[in-house]
């Protein structure tokens, strides 16, 4: 079968030349061929072998396809294994699998074609937490039977709640007494214990059982029960003031710690002025539940301690502070004189037995204190003197006011905490600064004229030395006297000023340049000498006015950057989602409410956007999810946003935290049995509790749910509604696939429907019946009874009544021999037996359900044979 062409050469082949031999290989049978060709070199032989192989295949595949570690968050994923052809021919495959784990196996036989490449699609569900170790056989041409291992764990999103030094899981943060007014941080550690990354949200739960609101624990049972107006009082309280967590929404990556500031910051709830409150004392017990966001189905979902779900408990105590001062709070002081001090002796005390204090005593204007500030242990007590150095004669009374000083958040950055003054303490300093008499000393005047003569002319008093040697220049505008004024000095300018007689001593001095001096009567212009040694020049003038401009503008400058900075400090202070950079109340008239609608403002209080540093509370979302319920649409909403304020909202990125209260579920939607050909819908709700609208799209490529509409829809603020998902499937078995849909074409969801697909099939009341003669008849002359037909399906089944003959025939009949049967319902028929001489006394028939089941009924006369 081989075929050698060549020309052998008769000369011995030259340097550099060659000899070409053509080998044919022709196959009569599919079976490899072996044979030589001898090649002779003048001496030598060379042994050249041939091969003649038939074309076949040579399939590999992977032995195993590794899912690795994947959440069970009820999702279909898929993997792909590959099989490859390194062959010359095609060759095909076969997969086999009898488990129920897979899904889906696609495609499960083909043609792999040569030196190419076959993806097989490998589908299953994480559905619940397990291990997946599933083998499929692979029938390979020319290779037999090869295994692939199918490997994968489903684990829980599990989100842990660690401390920060010891790494061990938290249940309970303590936080101990804290001054009413005055905050105390923890800081603790999430934990994402899951492959995947995972967005959470703390919410609140200041309606669990076990919370306490202001109870002092200590005090017994008769105690609390007596003072029923605390709890009333603490149903209007909100809890989101009392704790904050920083930050209280965020995104975890696998595997991924991070750190949470937890401040608790208590505050004074007033009781019943008819009730004792003796106990200063105030105990919380609140619980704060770190949720994993995307894991829950909304309202159709019971509460239930999930692992992605970590309640932490938080302990507490508020106390006021029980400073004491003695003497106090008003304090006297001894009269004395101006330039003397008096002091008075002030012991404070700490009267608290659980935490110490820290004071500061603010500055006040004739009194001093020492030491201004400090700290007491609890318990203990401290000396301060307070000294009255007055300034002025007179009574003065002031308001000290005293900071207790603790530890607090910055309003701007919450993460950082600085001291601040919390509490303040008001005392009454009076004090009485009487004047002293002063002797007046008289002495002789020589004669010289005094600059302030008294009546006597003689004698001038002589006050401590008080009068300044510079003699007096008269600052009188000469237009105010027009007496004794000389004729060519009418017309002087009204700018000039005026001297006195008297200013010789001033007027020889070197004086300003652009002011005139006039006589105080003939308004004649004086002589002003201008010393040129210290006079300025006229460019140092100049220099000096730019100069004094420069400064002037500098200081000007400053002072409008200061008034920028506290005008922005004022706006960022306002500008929330309440105030929008408004002061409150600036410029407005406070209108005259009632009681009733000051019960619809607190109402409206709950529904008011919550703030980015404010808790989600169980309360709250129960507020606004209770008014969503209330309004429902089920149609007219829009397919895609039009107008602009819709516009504006579904393009918003949403946080966590927002996240958190748009509710869509359930996230596993059971049809339970389902009839092919059938078709059948299941509500998928949508509840929007947020104050802005939402975008929903859902992405659907599975042909079992494509009648599904609308697919699209624009859901208003604070509204409930939902699409139908419709499903309709023509091949039997199990069903289970997902689907996806985004938020604002954004965030990203799924959701799983799972279906068995059946036949349809009818039920008997009963598989025998027994005939007995109907009353009233002639005896024996006819036997009925009847025979109920349910139909426990979703689609019209279609049956008919089959006789079964035997040798002496039958005597019973059934009516109606075929019909319908509607889903969900039951259909009577009557079976009669009719009475002869060799009727057979039992019979039987089928029931045929078009494509669906066949059962069986037997029937039995009971007749009475007469001796």
């Amino acid at each position: 079968q081989f075929k050698l062409i060549v020309e052998n050469p008769e000369k011995p082949v030259a340097s550099g030349l060659q000899v070409t031999a053509f080998v044919e290989y022709y196959p009569e049978n599919e079976e490899d061929l072996k044979d030589r060709l001898l090649l002779l070199i003048e001496d030598d032989m060379v042994d050249i072998p041939l091969l003649g192989l038939i074309p076949c295949c040579c399939l590999e595949i992977e032995a195993e396809i590794n899912f690795g570690a994947v959440i069970a968050n009820s999702k279909i994923i898929s993997k792909e294994i590959s099989i490859a052809n390194h062959g010359s021919s095609s060759g095909t495959f076969k997969i086999s699998y009898d488990g129920v784990v897979l899904l889906k196996i696609e495609p499960t036989s083909g043609v792999v074609e040569p030196k190419s490449i076959k993806t097989v699609k490998v589908d299953i569900c994480t559905d619940i937490p397990r291990i997946i170790k599933e083998v499929i056989k692979v029938e390979l041409e020319g290779h037999g039977y090869s295994e692939v291992w199918i490997k994968a764990v489903v684990v829980e999103q599990v989100l842990k709640v660690l401390g920060v030094s010891c790494g061990n899981i938290l249940e309970c943060i303590n936080f101990g007494p804290v001054y009413f007014g005055s905050s105390k941080t923890e800081q603790i550690s999430l934990y994402n214990e899951s492959p995947e990354r995972m967005d959470w949200v703390a919410v609140l739960e200041d309606d669990a059982v076990g919370g306490e609101m202001g109870t002092d624990l200590q005090r017994s049972t008769d105690a609390v029960l007596q003072d029923l107006s605390l709890k009333n009082r603490t149903r209007d309280v909100d809890v989101s003031t009392l704790i904050l967590c920083i930050p209280n929404q965020g995104t975890l990556l696998p595997y991924e710690k991070s750190l949470v500031t937890l401040c608790f910051s208590p505050k004074k709830i007033r009781r019943d002025f008819r009730v004792n409150d003796s106990s200063p004392k105030q105990d919380y017990v609140l619980f704060l539940r770190f949720e994993a966001v995307g894991n829950k189905d909304g309202y159709l979902q019971a509460l239930m301690n999930h692992p992605h779900h970590r309640e932490l408990a938080l302990t507490g105590s508020g106390l006021p502070v029980m400073l004491t001062f003695n003497p106090g709070p008003v304090i006297k002081f001894m009269d004395c004189f101006l330039g003397e001090q008096t002091q008075v002796l002030c012991t404070l005390k700490n009267e608290s037995e659980s935490l110490p204090v820290t004071f500061s005593f603010r500055k006040t204007a004739h009194f001093n204190i020492f030491p201004e500030k400090g700290k007491i242990k609890k318990k203990s007590a401290k000396d301060v003197i307070f000294s009255f150095s007055p300034h002025q004669i007179g009574t003065l009374k002031a308001k000290q006011v005293v900071d207790i000083i603790g530890t607090g958040l910055e309003k701007n950055n919450l993460q950082v905490s600085k001291a601040k003054s919390f509490h303040q303490i008001y005392l009454s300093f009076i004090g009485v600064c009487k004047s002293k008499r002063k002797n007046i000393l008289f002495k002789i005047n020589p004669g010289i004229t005094p600059m302030i003569s008294n009546a006597a002319g003689q004698f001038v008093a002589d006050g401590a030395g008080q009068c300044t040697d510079t003699a007096p220049v008269a600052i009188l505008k000469s237009t105010q006297t027009q007496i004794h004024t000389h004729q060519i000095n009418r017309n002087c300018k009204g700018d000039a000023l005026t001297a006195f007689p008297n200013d010789r001593a001033a007027s020889i001095r070197p004086s300003e340049w652009n002011k005139t001096y006039r006589t105080i009567f003939t308004k004649t212009e004086r002589y002003n000498y201008i010393d040129p040694e210290y006079s300025y020049t006229d460019c140092e003038r100049l220099l000096k006015e730019a100069h004094k401009e420069y400064y002037t503008g500098f200081i000007s400058s400053l002072r409008q950057r200061r008034l920028q900075k506290d005008a922005a400090r004022q706006f960022y202070s306002y500008n929330n989602s309440v105030n929008i950079g408004l002061k409150p109340a600036e410029g407005l008239m406070s209108p005259k409410i009632s009681i009733t609608d000051f019960r619809k403002e607190k109402l409206q209080f709950k529904m008011l956007p919550l703030d980015e540093n404010c808790l989600l509370t169980r309360r709250k979302l129960a507020a606004v999810g209770s008014k969503s319920s209330v309004k429902e649409i089920w149609s007219g909403l829009n397919a895609m946003p039009s107008s602009t304020q819709e516009k504006e909202d579904c393009n918003l990125t949403l946080t966590s935290k927002q996240l958190h209260q748009i509710l869509i579920g359930p996230s596993t939607m059971d049809f339970g049995e389902v009839c092919v050909y059938s078709t059948t819908a299941r509500k998928l709700h949508i509840i929007n509790n947020l104050l802005v609208h939402i975008w929903i799209q859902i992405e659907i490529e599975i042909d079992e749910l494509q009648q599904t509409s609308p697919l699209s829809q624009v859901v208003p603020p604070l509204t409930k509604t939902h699409i139908p998902i419709v499903f309709e499937t023509n091949t039997l078995g199990m069903f289970k696939r997902s689907f996806t849909y985004t938020i604002n074409n954004q965030h990203l969801g799924h959701v799983l429907v799972v279906a068995k697909a059946v036949s349809v099939e009818l039920k008997l009341s009963a598989r025998e019946l027994i005939l007995n003669p109907v009353p009233g008849y002639l005896a024996e002359t006819e036997f009925r009874t009847t025979v109920r037909v349910y139909n426990p399906r979703n689609y019209p089944a279609e049956f008919t009544w089959k006789p079964i003959f035997t040798d002496k025939g039958t005597a019973f009949s059934i009516q109606p021999a075929k019909g319908f049967v509607e889903a969900y319902r039951d259909l009577e028929c009557e079976v009669v037996w009719h009475p002869g001489f060799s009727s057979p006394e039992a019979g039987e028939f089928n029931l045929c359900v078009r494509k669906g089941n066949t059962i069986k009924l037997k029937c039995f006369a009971k007749v009475t044979h007469h001796t």
